[in-house]
């Protein structure tokens, strides 16, 4: 009976450790939801496992939970998805269509950079030199030139483009990490998911050296931060009470 046990462990056991740790499921054109894509590349940006689609659109990938699977295929959009269990997954992936309008040329014109005579022109003559015969194109031929402040207004001018550029970032930033968005990948409700986004919310400077920045796979990685970390752990500690007394 014993002897039986152990056979039975020895065939059995393998294949259900090998069932765990496993994602399955099928990827459709999200238009035309009952055509299967073949070859398009499964990448578990947590583990760096790469599988791809076979003819009727399958995959079988090594995974667990909370791991983010990416969708990439030739003439359609980038996919992301954020495993909460191992079930069968079926994954709709849009076209990257890009349609252009028709143009109608209504007139041609010769630029005036090329080294082209129009044969309709008729020849031009110079009425007045206003003393510049015989300069060439880069000399000077009269005028001030004035250059007061603009070293100041070229500083100020940097400056307003640089926060300009900080206020496109925020608003990026805002837009990709909420509360609806990190909600809709990780689940977390009520003052959890407060306390995670202001302990992770994606600095400016993180956003910059990235680009173009992966949020979803940022999320999932955050969120196995937050996994490990206990309870007390898991918020900001507050701010100091600065009040000063004269």
């Amino acid at each position: 009976m014993v002897k039986k046990l152990i056979l039975f462990l020895l065939v059995v056991l393998p294949f259900k450790m090998l069932a765990q740790g496993n994602v399955s499921g099928t990827v459709y054109d999200f238009e035309n939801k009952t055509f299967p894509l073949q070859q398009v590349a499964v990448r578990n940006l947590s583990n760096k496992q790469i599988a791809v689609t076979k003819a009727t659109g399958q995959f079988t990938i090594r995974a667990n939970k909370g791991d983010l699977l990416e969708f990439t295929f030739v003439g359609y959009h980038v996919d992301t998805l954020y495993l909460t269990d191992l079930k069968h997954k079926t994954i709709y992936l849009p076209a990257n269509s890009k349609s252009l309008k028709e143009v109608e040329i209504v007139e041609t014109k010769i630029s005036p950079y090329l080294d082209l005579k129009n044969p309709n022109a008729k020849e031009s003559t110079r009425i007045s030199t206003d003393g510049a015969e015989g300069k060439s194109n880069t000399d000077r031929a009269g005028g001030v030139q004035l250059a007061l402040g603009f070293g100041k207004y070229r500083r100020e001018r940097e400056k307003i483009q640089k926060l300009e550029e900080r206020d496109a970032y925020e608003t990026e930033i805002l837009a990709n990490f909420n509360e609806q968005t990190v909600h809709a990948l990780i689940k977390l409700t009520g003052q959890e998911l407060k306390d995670f986004i202001n302990m992770y919310r994606p600095s400016v400077a993180l956003i910059k050296s990235e680009r173009p920045f992966n949020y979803s796979y940022y999320i999932a990685q955050a969120h196995q931060k937050w996994l490990k970390l206990k309870p007390h752990e898991r918020k900001l500690p507050p701010m100091q009470n600065l009040n000063f007394k004269y």
